[in-house]
């Protein structure tokens, strides 16, 4: 008896999109700004919803980071919040805070001084597809606040697609910046320490 051969499975190609294209369809109506999405590789990722921890951790982030710059009356550094960092064609990742030298649009990684992820449920995520991704484009420093474990893990010396130093900071030091320096020490506790309870865990108590 004769077997009749299967016929070879035709090759998967998945699209990938670029900035313009993406620009194009908000622009055409396909997307809409407010939609949750960053472009990681040329796909577009849907973002996981900001709970009231990640939203009160932006905000410290946010006053600290600015207050510290009118003091030491600091110019030519912006504080960029949950907007996109334009890395190339295909990547368009939108960390939660970034201090950038570019004051007039969104940065591009030789703008970037300090990139920040506030991570809860997207831990594993920022840590295995964010964080290389930001290595192989040569940001210099980045932080990752670990909301659970009340930690934030420091991040420096990007070499390809890894950073090699990594500190961890717990709940009663203190962490600073490498630039500006004259940011100086800020208390790990004024950016974690008593958090408000996300939505989901004020329901299971």
């Amino acid at each position: 008896m004769t077997e009749l051969a299967s016929p070879p499975a035709p090759e998967v190609r998945p699209r990938r999109f670029t900035s313009d294209e993406v620009q194009a369809m908000l622009e055409a109506g396909i997307l809409h700004e407010d939609d949750p999405l960053e472009l990681i590789d040329g796909q577009l990722v849907v973002m996981s919803p900001i709970n009231d921890p990640h939203i009160v951790c932006i905000n410290r982030l946010n006053t600290l980071f600015s207050r510290c710059l009118v003091e030491h009356n600091i110019d030519d550094v912006v504080v960029s919040v949950q907007n996109p960092v334009r890395i190339d064609a295909h990547n368009e990742p939108e960390p939660d805070v970034v201090l950038s030298t570019n004051l007039e649009g969104a940065p591009r990684p030789d703008n970037v001084l300090l990139l920040i992820e506030v991570s809860d449920t997207t831990l594993a995520y920022d840590r295995d597809v964010k964080r290389p991704l930001y290595a192989r484009a040569g940001i210099p420093e980045v932080w990752i606040l670990d909301l659970e474990a009340e930690q934030i893990e420091v991040h420096r010396a990007p070499d390809d697609d890894v950073y090699r130093t990594r500190h961890l900071p717990g709940l009663d030091d203190t962490v600073a910046p490498e630039r500006p320096t004259s940011i100086g020490d800020l208390p790990v506790r004024d950016i974690l320490g008593d958090l408000p309870e996300s939505e989901s865990d004020a329901m299971e108590t």
